[in-house]
């Protein structure tokens, strides 16, 4: 059972809104770190480039690949203290960014599109890695999951999701409401951005004046995934790729955080999926906002305190 979230609203929304403010004024410094790309041949817009930033530390055999959520960037808070987290426990981190993320026009990216993260696995630059995890936040954990159900590299020893939207359906219409349009406002503004790189560079499904104009999550689905990706409607788009009803088929070690106080995917979305879980799942409720948690958080992980350190000493204990 989980904890009432509703006792944990309002501190849920400042841990969202406090660690995005805190690295717009006091950026968090990433990793030095190396361009990477590599490309993948997509059946229907043809080679689409996908890039990101690799952090490497001499002699380091584990990688850890980080994926950013709906709307967001390698350069994301959050992506940027887990890239952290990774070099201080001696791992390399891919910051990998979905395919149009990086504003390069290539293409747009769904919560299902698990094509990205197979070709950063199969690329050259990372050939060497014996053991990898993956750590996906928000829509990329979702994706992460997804991922998982099917792996298609056995050097994955384990994944990790934080603060994913098990159920689309249920997530978009919570984010959806009222109550949301800060957040919506704020994961439209990056996706409208992506989609004006993409309508700048090729045809696009629908034109950019309907994509500026609409005003929910569901709307940019019905309008740019539906098209773009070959679904019959946003109802078949979500239940074709929502995680929640198969995570009993998930093929790896799998832990999934979900916070108390998530405003942007609220924990009623999530709890009926994180029941009779197999052993191999494991699923923790924690206090906090949607990707962002109290510094010294510990959920018995391991030694040192703070989420990203915790989720990658249960990533490497797999």
């Amino acid at each position: 059972m989980y904890p009432c979230y509703a006792a944990s609203a309002m501190l849920g929304h400042l841990w969202t809104i406090g660690p995005n403010l805190r690295h717009r004024l006091l950026p968090h410094q990433a990793p030095a770190a190396a361009d990477w790309s590599t490309t993948l041949q997509d059946p229907r817009v043809g080679e689409v480039r996908l890039t990101g930033a690799l952090a490497r530390l001499p002699a380091a055999r584990e990688l850890v690949v980080l994926i950013h959520g709906l709307g967001g960037a390698i350069d994301s808070s959050y992506v940027i203290k887990a890239a952290r987290a990774a070099a201080a426990a001696g791992l390399d981190s891919l910051r990998l960014s979905l395919r149009g993320a990086d504003r390069s026009g290539e293409d747009f990216y769904h919560a299902g599109l698990v094509d990205d993260l197979v070709a950063a696995l199969r690329s050259p630059a990372l050939a060497d890695y014996v053991r990898v995890y993956v750590i996906g936040f928000s829509l990329g954990g979702h994706m992460t999951l997804r991922w998982a159900m099917a792996p298609s590299d056995p050097r994955v020893r384990a994944v990790a999701s934080v603060c994913a939207p098990l159920d689309l359906a249920a997530g978009c219409a919570a984010i959806d409401r009222p109550r949301g349009a800060v957040y919506r406002a704020h994961v439209l503004s990056g996706l409208r951005e992506i989609y004006a790189a993409v309508a700048a560079r090729r045809p696009v499904p629908t034109p950019m004046s309907a994509i500026t104009a609409l005003t929910t999550i569901r709307a940019w689905d019905r309008l740019a995934v539906v098209p773009r990706h070959g679904f019959c409607s946003v109802d078949d788009y979500y239940a074709r790729e929502s995680a929640g009803p198969r995570l009993r088929a998930l093929a790896l070690p799998t832990l999934i955080v979900a916070a108390t106080g998530d405003p942007m995917v609220p924990a009623a979305t999530v709890a009926p999926h994180l029941r009779d879980l197999p052993s191999h799942v494991v699923a923790r409720w924690v206090a906090g906002g949607h990707v962002g948690f109290r510094a010294g958080l510990d959920l018995g992980m391991g030694d040192r305190p703070g989420l990203e350190h915790q989720v990658l000493a249960w990533l490497r204990r797999q």
